[in-house]
């Protein structure tokens, strides 16, 4: 498993006057759970999702424009969200730097 990873939107979503239908998410990093509460974003509590989103995202989302993901595309980026969070996606980061 990687660090990050590339989501193709399947209903883009408007950000000022642009379309994003495609953007990269990465694993959070310790600072980017400030202000939510750990098991919330284990969880994956929508309000925790639109906070710590425009943190992880490249382009950056912000937080209101999480609650106007399609849930498709929504139920993607938790997938890839609890990927991170697997004890296994570290030891799978392991197994590829050493091979």
């Amino acid at each position: 498993m990687t660090n990050s990873k590339k989501i193709t939107l399947k209903t883009g979503i408007k950000s000022g006057k642009t379309t994003i239908n495609e953007f990269t998410i990465r694993k959070p990093l310790t600072g980017d759970l400030r202000g939510v509460k750990l098991l919330e974003f284990i969880d994956l509590n929508i309000d925790s999702l639109a906070k710590v989103l425009p943190r992880i995202t490249t382009p950056s989302i912000a937080e209101h424009e999480v609650f106007n993901l399609d849930l498709i595309d929504l139920s993607e980026i938790t997938k890839e969200v609890i990927n991170f969070l697997s004890p296994n996606s570290n030891d799978a980061n392991k197994e590829s730097l050493t091979e």
